[in-house]
């Protein structure tokens, strides 16, 4: 956010007229709430798709009594869950292609989440044939200690069966994507609290803003507490999302941000961006580390219309 952004901001919020009222001001104040979600939900299928993802990392999104059911049964707890999970053979390829989350949000804070699913998996039929399915999620989240939620219930429906002749992997999708959104719900958060943060930075990184570079924790912070926080609230809608691998578990995404905030008058402003990351990716970490972050501002902020 540029100094004529934050300025503009200022000139705003101390004006004496609303230059615009968000028509659901709900949606944008718990936006972080719903990528918190969402980080959990791509954090799902990230046990499934790579071998070496620890386990522990899997019971870290899980309520210690989840009960998760599927049309292999049911499992209760940590115990239970780790028991099935140990029955799937370690040849098995599988790939979770996610569409349509939706997210609720109730007043006690449980979220419910609901998402649609392509499912493939390589190693389950003798014939070498590719199985597929089209899968339901439904699930309800409860809040945690930190910022992310923990799945108390999940439920996979299957809606149709099949097979193919070809496999595609969707681990660096659902890796990247729940970096994306766990960045979104930290930056978005109201709290402003930049400590866990520094779970996703590389050791040397590069945040280029429109403010200027940043390489260094302690300019993150500045700038988390400064520009980032001149609205009282803010989210951001991802779309555009595209990822290349690079290798050397190395990633390249682009993706496009729609961001409103709320000024403390209740002024919505908007804006739309375009992030392209570089991410390096140890599978046994909980998230994926970024190493370079440049954006560019597609459409400059401004009193939504």
């Amino acid at each position: 956010m540029s100094k004529f952004i934050a300025g503009l901001i200022v000139a705003l919020s101390t004006s004496l007229p609303v230059l615009a009222i968000s028509a659901d001001p709900g949606r944008i104040e718990q936006g972080y709430i719903n990528h918190a979600a969402l980080a959990q939900l791509y954090r799902w299928y990230q046990l499934y798709e790579n071998p070496d993802v620890p386990i522990e990392n899997q019971l870290d999104i899980l309520d210690p009594d989840v009960t998760v059911t599927s049309s292999l049964g049911t499992a209760t707890g940590h115990d239970n869950y780790k028991e099935r999970v140990g029955q799937i053979p370690q040849s098995w390829k599988n790939a979770h292609f996610v569409s349509n989350p939706q997210t609720t949000i109730a007043r006690d804070g449980t979220i419910s989440l609901s998402a649609d699913v392509a499912y493939s998996n390589q190693g389950m039929l003798a014939d070498g044939q590719i199985r597929t399915a089209e899968l339901t999620y439904s699930t309800t989240l409860a809040p945690g200690d930190g910022i992310l939620p923990k799945f108390t219930r999940i439920t996979i429906t299957p809606k149709s069966d099949g097979t193919t002749t070809e496999y595609s992997s969707a681990y660096g999708e659902n890796r990247l994507l729940s970096l994306v959104h766990y960045w979104l719900a930290l930056i978005e958060d109201p709290s402003r609290n930049p400590e866990p943060v520094a779970e996703i930075l590389a050791d040397e990184f590069s945040l280029n803003f429109s403010s200027g570079p940043i390489t260094d924790f302690e300019d993150f912070k500045a700038w988390l507490a400064g520009p980032a926080s001149q609205v009282s609230a803010s989210t951001h809608d991802v779309k555009n999302f595209e990822y290349e691998s690079r290798g050397n578990d190395q990633y390249t995404l682009s993706v496009d941000f729609d961001w409103e905030g709320i000024l403390p008058n209740g002024t919505v402003l908007e804006a739309e961006t375009r992030h392209k990351w570089t991410v390096l990716d140890n599978p046994a970490e909980r998230f994926a580390r970024v190493k370079s972050m440049d954006v560019e501002i597609l459409k400059p902020f401004q009193p939504k219309q």
